[in-house]
């Protein structure tokens, strides 16, 4: 019988490249988590946007029991059903043809930029210096080399250099610098639609176009970073659905397997042919058990009702919060698309999200951060709203405690 594991053991067993909270999440159902001592806690965080559709969800809890008890794994030297069919579910609901599949949103955005500059180089562009990746200042495209560069946050990528050459940072939302940078030498613009990790900052109708037409005018591809926005989290399927805009490569990832782990690039016909057999590829890249769950999880969020109640449970946070926030004047800003929400602390408050959290997680209540001023809320899509409301009680309980103990 193996012992039980505490916190403590951690710091022992694991490289330390996280800081967890010190309560151990032990069990949980739809949006409400136990830990090891069985305490309750309401989960306004979603796993960091990933379980879109809350834990252990009945419907996708039966489609991976079925599907462990048929087929697991058999590698890429041959498909599988599963993936086929989420691959059609991807490409019948986006402007894309065809799929790629991989772990993580860090491996779809490695196969995306890959892909800018395979599409460069067979062109012979590459050989004319057409090589250059343009991303914004404070962005986020995952952890491998090359999307930790990409990224715009030195904080990740100054230890690991050098670093690949040919990419290029502008300031995000700034139109005017899109249209100065982005050049003929620009192979590839990737953007997130909302800035996730550097304080869930909407792009802007404008910005979003203008990457477009300048795109177009220099011949470059661009590609949207869904990995946080997309499966359904700002109210649309994809958040580039509330855009008048079409990306030539769209990345997502989190929401899609709503906790078991699998990432995907979609494209068009054209560029997709680009990949050739054997030159990119991943082991566990859509393997059934994965892609039967994400599959079902499409499904679901697809569903009418399901899109239409982000933005019940939308107003209803914004609500909240903006009341919250008259009592006790914490947050600067209140912003967001869908459930993806941010609230800025206050200049008396910079600097101590953490802290919020922490009395978050006494109050009850799982919530994020988003950088060290902004608080982050991802909850589940289908959040049930007597949940969400007793959610957003025991936040104002924490707020308040928070406000009155700091300086």
């Amino acid at each position: 019988m193996q012992a039980v594991v505490q916190r403590s053991d951690f710091g022992k067993l694991i490289a330390p490249t996280y800081s967890p909270a010190q309560l151990i999440p032990r069990k949980a159902k739809g949006s409400l988590v136990w830990d090891q001592s069985g305490r309750q806690f309401v989960d306004l965080a979603g796993g960091v946007a990933v379980t879109g559709l809350g834990h252990a969800h009945p419907e996708l809890v039966a489609v991976l029991r079925e599907q462990s008890e048929t087929l697991w794994h058999v590698g890429n030297v041959f498909t599988n059903e599963p993936v086929l069919n989420l691959a059609r579910q991807l490409t019948d609901s986006t402007f894309a043809d065809r799929a790629f599949f991989a772990n993580s949103g860090a491996e779809a955005n490695e196969a995306a930029l890959k892909l800018a500059r395979k599409v460069a180089y067979d062109a012979g562009d590459a050989k004319r210096g057409k090589t250059e990746i343009v991303a914004f200042h404070h962005s986020f495209h995952g952890r491998t080399l090359f999307t930790v560069s990409v990224g715009g946050q030195t904080k990740y990528s100054e230890p690991f250099g050098p670093l690949p050459p040919g990419i290029r940072h502008l300031p995000f939302n700034d139109t005017r610098a899109a249209l100065d940078g982005i050049t003929e030498a620009t192979c590839a613009v990737i953007v997130e639609l909302v800035q996730g990790e550097s304080g869930v900052r909407p792009a802007s109708a404008e910005f979003v176009e203008t990457l477009r037409a300048r795109c177009n005018e220099v011949d470059a591809l661009l590609i949207f970073d869904e990995v946080q926005t997309g499966v359904g989290r700002t109210g649309e399927l994809f958040a580039y659905m509330g855009y008048d805009v079409i990306p030539d490569i769209l990345t997502t990832a989190k929401a899609l397997g709503n906790g078991f782990p699998i990432g995907a690039m979609v494209t068009t016909e054209r560029l997709a042919g680009h990949f050739t057999a054997g030159s990119h590829g991943s082991t566990f890249g859509g393997n059934p058990l994965a892609a039967a769950v994400a599959g079902k999880v499409m499904e679901i969020v697809r569903r009418p009702q399901t899109l239409e109640g982000v933005k019940q449970r939308h107003d209803i946070c914004m609500q909240r919060l903006a009341e919250i926030n008259s009592r006790t004047s914490v947050f600067a800003e209140i912003r967001g698309r869908g459930l993806l929400i941010g609230a800025e602390l206050g200049e008396r408050f910079k600097g101590q999200s953490a802290k919020l959290v922490e009395h978050a997680y006494a109050a009850g209540v799982f919530t994020l951060m988003a950088g060290p001023d902004v608080l982050r809320f991802a909850p589940s899509l289908v959040i049930p709203l007597d949940v969400l409301r007793g959610g957003l009680d025991a936040l104002e309980t924490a707020v308040v405690q928070f406000a009155s103990t700091s300086e």
